[in-house]
């Protein structure tokens, strides 16, 4: 993988970028659709194409038990599996020893899960993470680490973070696919000594890309931020920065004003399932009566698919008729906005305006959708 910085913000800490990889560009700051299984949920991967979808991020846990390795394998890795010719990032499978801390057993060489589809037994470490992506064959895998969660005290995360860093030297020596990257996964909870500490310890192993994990967990706002600022001053220049698992629109521009260039987020799929829209002047829940006569389109001035050819009135009728059509419209609508407004921040950035079209943007925001 090759990165280079394109261009600076003089005003603020955020940055265009350019990461090459054996199937394609990738233009930064960038947004990364979430297709844990294989598939962004309700979209193919010609939908991807035309709503300018950059990335698309696989779950190695998820891929392990469905459709497992050896399907994998027999299919020549996930990119012909599924027909995306762009680029892939997977999770390590890091994100479940959070998520399933129900269902795990955790060790030094990794955790011991009770599969979530039928129970059965089966071991994912970084060694097994690792295989496993090298199989998928995505062009940038993440180590395995262990995903803290909030609150956290101190010593846990003490722990847990060294326990990350072994991880992470032990996924870089692991066999990977040819042109693949590896990214390590900065932790450390709500402590800005130890989250710096992780960041020391990784950037000495040396990784192509950095994330900042054990953000989304519940914390508040704020924590969050200040995770990102405790972490960001000790990754490298010259190596892309991804905060995993924010999707909301002022939070993308609050990280990229502080120097972050990917992200990740489930929410446009599933709010899209649960009837509601994406725009700029926040979250506009379509499955509501009140939109039942309303002739306009999802979001004004959005020229996706769904806003160009369909009315909110239809679309709720729809949603309100269980019909996959409006989930699927939503879909549309929802991962379009939010790699537009993606590419508009980058518009700016690259125009000196950023700061500007931030404080605009932060504007409209907090008067409210129109009605």
């Amino acid at each position: 993988m090759f990165f280079e910085v394109t261009g600076k913000d003089p005003h603020s800490k955020a940055r265009l970028g350019r990461i090459s990889t054996a199937h394609g560009t990738v233009e930064t700051p960038v947004f990364m659709d979430v297709g844990t299984a294989g598939a962004v949920k309700a979209l193919e991967p010609r939908d991807l194409r035309e709503l300018r979808t950059q990335v698309v991020l696989g779950n190695t846990y998820h891929l392990m038990l469905r459709p497992g390795r050896e399907v994998l394998e027999a299919a020549g890795g996930l990119h012909r599996f599924m027909g995306w010719d762009g680029p892939i990032l997977t999770d390590s499978g890091g994100f479940q020893v959070f998520s399933l801390a129900k269902m795990r057993k955790l060790s030094e060489d990794g955790c011991l899960f009770n599969s979530h589809i039928d129970g059965h037994e089966f071991f994912l470490g970084p060694r097994e993470s690792m295989e496993m992506q090298r199989v998928i064959g995505s062009d940038i895998a993440m180590v395995f680490d262990e995903c803290l969660p909030y609150p956290c005290d101190r010593a846990r995360a003490e722990k847990s973070v060294e326990q990350t860093i072994r991880w992470a030297r032990a996924s870089k020596d692991c066999p990977h696919a040819p042109g693949q990257s590896v990214f390590g996964i900065v932790q450390g909870g709500v402590y800005d000594d130890i989250r710096r500490h992780c960041a020391e310890e990784l950037v000495k192993i040396g990784f192509d890309g950095y994330a900042i994990g054990g953000v989304s967990v519940g914390e508040p706002e704020e924590a969050m931020y200040k995770a990102v600022e405790a972490s960001e001053p000790f990754l490298p220049e010259d190596a892309p920065r991804y905060v995993m698992g924010l999707g909301v629109m002022r939070q993308l521009a609050e990280c990229v004003a502080r120097g972050v260039d990917m992200f990740d987020c489930v929410i446009p799929t599933r709010v899209a399932r649960h009837g509601t829209a994406i725009t700029r002047r926040g979250n506009v829940a379509i499955k509501a009566a009140k939109w039942a006569f309303d002739q306009g389109p999802v979001e004004e001035g959005c020229d996706c698919y769904c806003c160009r050819n369909f009315t909110r009135s239809y679309v709720r009728h729809l949603i309100a008729a269980n019909e996959i059509t409006g989930l699927r419209l939503l879909t549309i609508h929802n991962v379009f906005a939010l790699n537009r407004f993606m590419e508009d921040m980058r518009g700016a950035i690259a125009s000196g305006v950023f700061s500007e079209w931030k404080r605009e943007f932060e504007a409209k925001e907090k008067e409210g959708p129109t009605e």
